[in-house]
Formats: C-alpha cells, sequence, structure tokens
C-alpha cells in the first residue's frame, strides 16, 4: 500500500504556489477547486490546475484535485476537467453517504469512457466533514472500488456540532476513531484533518503525535513547513528499524525451514507482529527518525 504520510493542500488559484509547490516533496499534492478558491476564480483555477497536471514535474509526485460537489454547478465541469487531465485521485468534498461515491464513482467511469483513459485508473479519495457522514462511514469506505482512504475534515464537522476545536482535540475522537475504524474494516487508508494555525508548531507535533498514535496513515496540510515535521514523526528509530528487520529475518527463515512458529529470542512472533514490522521498513525506506 502507498505511503502517503502527507498530502498538501494548494490552492487552485494560487499560480506561485501552483507552479512550484512539488518542490517542498510531500507524498502528495492536493490541489484545491473548492473552498480555497473564491467563485469569481472557479473556472480559472480548474485551468491553472489541468496545466499543472500535464507538467512534467508533477508526473514523479502523486496528484490529487479536490472538486467541487457533483451537485454543485461546478462539480462536473471540474471532474470533465480534472479526469481528462490525468489526476491521479480525485478528492471528494463532504462526502456524507455511499451513494455519494457511487455517483462520483459512475460519473468518472464515463469520463474515462469518453477521453479514452483506462476505467477505473483515475481514484477517489472521500472527506467526510459531518454527523450524517461519520454515521456513515462505514458504508462509505466500502461504496467503490476506486477508493483508496476516507479523510476527515474537521471545520465543518465542529460547527455542525455547535462546538469548536480545542488543542487536545477530545471533540474530534470519535470522529476519528469512526474513519480509522472504517478504513481498517475495508482495507483502506485513513486520513487526517487539516491543522490550521501554522504558526503553533508544538500543537501541530501534538496533534500529529495523537493521529499517529490512533493508527492513521497521514495527515492533509496547508503549510510546507509542516512536512518535514510530520514525516520525521512518522518515520521509525534506527533500533525499531533494526528490530523489524529481525523479526522480517526470523519468519523469512522460519518459512525456509518449513516452520509453522516463527521465534526470536526465544519469543514467539506472530502475523500481526510480522506486519507492524513490515510496516516499519516500508517507513524506514523514506528516513530514519532524527
Amino acid at each position: 500500500m502507498k505511503i502517503r504520510r502527507s498530502m498538501l493542500f494548494v490552492p487552485g488559484s494560487n499560480a506561485a504556489m501552483i507552479s512550484n509547490s512539488f518542490i517542498y516533496k510531500p507524498d502528495a499534492i492536493m490541489f484545491d477547486l473548492e473552498d480555497a478558491v473564491a467563485l469569481k476564480e472557479k473556472d480559472s483555477a480548474r485551468i491553472l490546475v489541468a496545466h499543472a497536471l500535464s507538467h512534467p514535474l508533477y508526473k514523479n509526485i502523486e496528484c490529487i484535485v479536490r472538486v467541487n460537489p457533483l451537485d454543485s454547478e461546478f462539480g462536473i465541469e471540474d471532474l470533465n476537467v480534472i479526469v481528462r487531465a490525468g489526476a491521479d485521485v480525485i478528492r471528494m468534498p463532504k462526502t456524507e453517504t455511499a451513494q455519494d461515491v457511487i455517483n462520483m464513482d459512475l460519473a468518472i467511469s464515463e469520463i474515462e469512457k469518453d477521453c479514452g483513459r483506462t476505467e477505473g485508473s483515475t481514484k477517489i479519495l472521500a472527506a467526510i466533514e459531518s454527523p450524517l457522514g461519520i454515521t456513515q462511514a462505514n458504508q462509505i469506505a466500502t461504496s467503490s472500488k476506486r477508493l483508496i482512504g476516507i479523510a476527515l475534515g474537521a471545520e465543518d464537522y465542529v460547527r455542525n456540532l455547535r462546538t469548536e476545536r480545542s488543542p487536545e482535540g477530545i471533540e474530534l475522537l470519535f470522529a476519528r476513531c469512526s474513519i480509522l475504524q472504517a478504513a481498517r474494516a475495508a482495507g483502506i487508508q485513513a486520513f487526517d484533518t487539516v491543522y490550521s494555525n501554522v504558526n503553533n508548531e508544538e500543537g501541530f507535533l501534538q496533534e500529529a503525535r495523537l493521529i499517529k498514535q490512533l493508527g492513521f496513515d497521514g495527515k492533509s496540510l496547508i503549510n510546507p513547513r509542516q512536512i518535514e515535521l510530520l514525516h520525521n514523526l512518522f518515520a521509525p528509530t534506527q533500533k525499531d528499524a533494526d528490530q523489524a528487520r529481525r523479526i522480517i529475518d526470523a519468519a523469512e527463515q522460519a518459512k525456509l525451514q518449513g516452520l509453522g512458529v516463527v521465534s526470536l529470542n526465544g519469543k514467539m512472533i506472530d502475523a500481526p507482529i510480522i506486519e507492524r514490522a513490515k510496516l516499519v521498513l516500508e517507513r524506514a525506506k523514506f528516513g530514519i527518525q532524527e
């Protein structure tokens, strides 16, 4: 499964950011045609992002595009242009039901057929941003083979709860756990919401530690300065990487010997521990924690 620790939001109307955001090396660039773009700039932003998707330097990084909702006046046009331009993933905003995802899947399929793109090659990331969406997380997570993951959008969610975000994030705990459980049950990834105070580095790290401990795969970001902080946090220590390598080596040795039981230093190693070791080694390919 692809490592997606960081997904950097880039406003679709910001030509300067679009021209060079690949230099920051997030795991994915997330061009935004929805909330970050004013109504009068929707059409020009769509064109800017479509041109960016054809840029050679964006071919080396996963490109996600957050489109406007399908039932809005901009949704279908966004999708038509962006799928044809070659976006890797479409981020659906305000996903509330499985039918929302099914409708998006069908719309993408029609465009892929029409433009000759391989059917199914455009993936979907569903953002859940409301209490209704959270209650439907399990159904959403299993609604389409295109889904790579589900993501929390916190700002609309807490407003609907009639509260506000706190440093501890207690108001988001149920939503985060619901999304994570639904994603894992469906075998897809789970992504956390943005941390909007870009000047509060310690606050960002506190939230990032929490979502890593919960089990999230990554986080949406709004500032390039947050990328290195997040990547370092998700990176294993050298000690963890060395232990993971020993576990994998022991498992491989046991398999070669035809043994049904894996042991390391006198301790039994079961399948969950082996899978965890594989994840640690996969993350270690991207760097060791400083």
